[in-house]
């Protein structure tokens, strides 16, 4: 099934880049803006499944222009594209929401598989980026007194750390998809998160899961 996706980003020429290989993968480009309070207009006239948001922009940078679609569009799905030493406004753009994030300096090959994932309901980790988001990290959340999260929620969670699909998990652990999905929603509430990459995130700093 196509993709419906909104691209944001102050740059053109990098816009009808990415615009060409998405309709080229089949997939539908439902709108284009060129800063965050565009985006936001756009998000709710358009309902896309997939944002794909630049941080740095004129007007209304991406960090708040995801919070507010993920507040005005929960249903949307939010890629930040971020520059390799911004690490603290990638850590932003996932406190606001943010489902995953790609490097710009990323193959339009590994763009393409990481929307199709957090489409699909899986996580947008970048191993490379996750590392030095991690190590910028060090130290700021202390581990849990107790368990946090209960032994299946952690099953589930190291499993799609470790590159799973929830369908593979339901597959695997012999449960409901559903069922899946639904430990994802108690661990979000758990570790205060929005998203699956945050809370892949939090878990790895809180020494939950780890990451390799």
């Amino acid at each position: 099934m196509p993709i419906r996706i909104l691209l944001v980003d102050d740059h053109q020429i990098l816009r009808e880049g990415i615009r060409r290989g998405f309709e080229s993968a089949g997939h539908e480009i439902v709108g284009e803006a060129a800063n965050g309070e565009e985006a936001i207009e756009l998000a709710i006239e358009t309902k896309p499944e997939i944002v794909i948001m630049d941080l740095s922009m004129p007007v209304m940078d991406g960090v708040t222009a995801t919070g507010h679609i993920r507040q005005r569009v929960p249903e949307a799905r939010v890629v930040v594209l971020t520059m390799h030493d911004d690490v603290s406004r990638t850590r932003e753009a996932l406190d606001a929401g943010a489902d995953g994030y790609l490097s710009k300096g990323s193959s339009f090959s590994e763009v393409l598989s990481t929307v199709e994932a957090v489409a699909a309901g899986e996580t947008g980790l970048s191993p490379e980026l996750a590392i030095s988001m991690l190590r910028a990290a060090e130290g700021a959340a202390p581990g849990p007194d107790g368990p946090l999260l209960s032994e299946r929620q952690v099953e589930i969670l190291q499993a799609i750390a470790d590159g799973a699909t929830t369908k593979q998990v339901a597959r695997d652990l012999g449960i409901a998809q559903k069922t899946v999905h639904n430990h994802l929603n108690a661990i979000y509430r758990r570790l205060d998160t929005q998203s699956l990459t945050h809370a892949v995130l939090s878990a790895v700093r809180l020494g939950i899961i780890n990451l390799d």
